[in-house]
């Protein structure tokens, strides 16, 4: 179990890197969209980051503690 509780604070910090490079240059990390801009770059790595964080925070309460 402390595997994938580490895991998903790995998932949910490199999201949050891809967000911020992404809202430098947005074709970086969007490129195989037609069109990329910011909006899609938090809608898909923000998602990411945000689910993974809840469920890290989730599981340190829950089941690590």
């Amino acid at each position: 179990m402390e595997f994938a509780h580490r895991l998903l604070l790995v998932i949910s910090v490199t999201a949050f890197v891809f967000m911020l490079i992404g809202l430098y240059k947005p074709w970086i990390m969007l490129w195989w969209e037609d069109v990329q801009n910011r909006r899609q770059v938090i809608k898909l790595y923000g998602s990411i980051a945000l689910f993974a964080c809840i469920v890290y925070c989730t599981t340190y309460f829950f089941i690590v503690r």
